[in-house]
């Protein structure tokens, strides 16, 4: 088949290789001249990773990223709030930190061992008909028609609107700022750590391995800060001191993580869409990863999330001869693993970014016995490590 892939992202790059290596002749179409990734770090769970694994592409990762083993949370008086572990979850279950450039150019060789075509500089706009897809650039240009369409295209993506149904995807009111630091002593490493102040406040330190290009060629940490989005503005205007001195006051022993920042424009603001689709597919158009369902980064799963699409999607089309009828079995195939994680995403992202102190309080309370409760806390590692599905149960990579 002819494959049309808009997004030369981490959903885009995986159905390529995917769907490349099955032998179909596959386009990635990219809006920028350069394709590159966009933040600072990120956590694969044992879910992406098992579909990095299928991919060949596992030990590539392993090699540039930092394990992850515990995710401990604590208030800014000391209250432990979370403190989860992979413990149970699978045999050396863990997760893996890792700078976004550095899973992008695994994934970028990949893609190109696998033959796939890479069209840059293509900024699609539009899908015309659905049953013979052609994409249609922002100065007129056409591709296609194309025996499928695949929009990778991320959250914030446009072209979703010509799927032919209901869509929503409100910005979230909080965001986040990112910034990339060297661990020098390696006092940061091997947990995600966060600091909390109620919903208001939250700091985290992520460790995330080597960071393609960086001076430092050990050990880097992802130190993100949470705040309102229309407060970017007035935290930029008050300037780099000011922001320093509010993560320290909070957390002092991250002293030597935020000293390694000298100006401000190291952070980065990431934003975040809450994607809803009645359906994911129209005819030969199908939408995948975060332009098909994006959340909140509470849980950690995007990412992951967007792997399994690509390496399910790939798996369905190999099952089937007819497009159509694979993409209704790719919808009903993803839907109870990813109805679960929208809808965690939502019910706990006020728990960590909101102005409610009933919610900061009543989650400081119940979070830490809840992880210590049998049965609970084994829900709750595994909805960590992307296993769960809606309504219960685990969820499992296809054969």
């Amino acid at each position: 088949m002819h494959i049309g892939i808009v997004g030369c992202g981490i959903a885009g790059q995986a159905a390529a290789i995917s769907l490349a290596r099955d032998g179909h002749n596959v386009t990635v179409l990219e809006r920028f001249e350069e394709p590159k990734p966009v933040g600072a770090g990120l956590l694969l769970q044992p879910s992406g990773l098992s579909v990095l694994d299928r991919l060949g592409l596992r030990r590539g990762v392993e090699a540039l990223g930092a394990p992850v083993e515990r995710l401990y949370g604590k208030t800014v008086r000391g209250r432990t709030v979370m403190d989860l572990r992979y413990v149970g979850v699978g045999d050396g279950a863990a997760g893996l930190g890792i700078h976004r450039s550095a899973l992008y150019d695994v994934l970028h060789d990949g893609l190109k061992s696998a033959g796939a075509k890479l069209q840059l500089g293509f900024d699609a706009v539009s899908i015309a008909d659905p049953n013979a897809p052609r994409i249609i650039s922002r100065n007129g240009q056409i591709e296609g028609p194309f025996d499928l369409v695949v929009d990778c295209a991320g959250a914030h993506d446009t072209l979703r609107q010509d799927m032919g149904s209901r869509v929503a995807s409100p910005v979230y009111r909080w965001g986040a700022l990112w910034a990339t630091c060297a661990d020098r002593n390696g006092a940061f490493q091997r947990e995600l750590r966060q600091i909390y102040d109620g919903a208001k406040l939250m700091i985290g330190i992520l460790p995330i391995g080597i960071v393609p290009g960086a001076a430092f060629l050990g050990n880097h940490v992802a130190l993100f800060w949470s705040l309102p989005r229309i407060e970017y503005e007035t935290q930029k205007a008050a300037g780099l001191s000011a922001l320093k001195s509010r993560v320290l006051h909070a957390w002092p022993s991250a002293k030597p993580i935020v000293d390694e920042i000298g100006q401000f424009n190291q952070f980065s603001l990431a934003t975040y869409r809450d994607v809803r689709m009645r359906r994911w597919r129209n005819g030969r158009i199908v939408a995948i990863g975060d332009a098909a369902h994006g959340t909140s980064p509470q849980l950690g799963q995007d990412a992951n999330l967007a792997l399994i699409d690509a390496i399910t999607l790939a798996s369905t089309l190999r099952k089937s001869g007819n497009v159509e009828t694979a993409l209704s079995i790719y919808e009903r195939t993803r839907r109870p693993h990813l109805r679960y994680y929208q809808l965690m995403s939502r019910a706990l992202t006020p728990a960590f970014q909101s102005n409610s102190r009933v919610i900061g309080w009543t989650r400081d309370a119940f979070f830490g016995p809840m992880a210590r409760t049998p049965g609970i806390s084994h829900i709750m590692r595994t909805t960590l490590s992307g296993t769960r599905k809606f309504p219960l149960g685990l969820w499992k990579l296809p054969d």
